[in-house]
C-alpha cells in the first residue's frame, strides 16, 4: 500500500508538473503570435512606405522630366537671342563703319 501511495504522490507531482509546464507553453505561445502580429502589422507598414516611396519616385521623375523639358526651351531661346544679337551687333557695326567713311568724305 505504501509503494501505492507513493506512486500516486509521483504521479500528481508529475501531473502538476506537466500543468505548470503547458501554463508556460501557453504563455510563450501568446507571446510569439503577439510577436507574429506584430510582424505582420510592421512588414505591413513597410509595404505601405515602399509603396509611397516608389509613388514619390515617379512624380519625382514626372516633376524633373517636365523641368528638363522646360530648361532645354529656354537654352534654345537663349540660343536664338544670342543668334539674333550677334546678327544686330554685326549690321550695326557695319553701319557704324559706313557712317565713319561717309564721315571722312565730307
Amino acid at each position: 500500500m505504501e509503494q501505492e501511495t507513493m506512486l500516486k504522490e509521483i504521479l500528481h507531482a508529475l501531473k502538476i508538473h506537466s500543468e505548470e509546464i503547458e501554463k508556460k507553453f501557453d504563455v510563450l505561445n501568446s507571446k510569439m503570435n503577439n510577436f507574429e502580429s506584430r510582424m505582420d502589422n510592421f512588414e505591413s507598414r513597410m509595404d505601405n512606405f515602399e509603396s509611397r516611396i516608389d509613388n514619390l519616385e515617379s512624380t519625382m521623375n514626372n516633376r524633373f522630366d517636365r523641368l528638363e523639358k522646360k530648361v532645354d526651351g529656354i537654352r534654345v531661346e537663349l540660343t536664338e537671342t544670342q543668334e539674333t544679337t550677334d546678327y544686330l551687333l554685326s549690321k550695326n557695326a557695319q553701319h557704324e563703319r559706313k557712317l565713319r567713311e561717309l564721315s571722312k568724305q565730307s
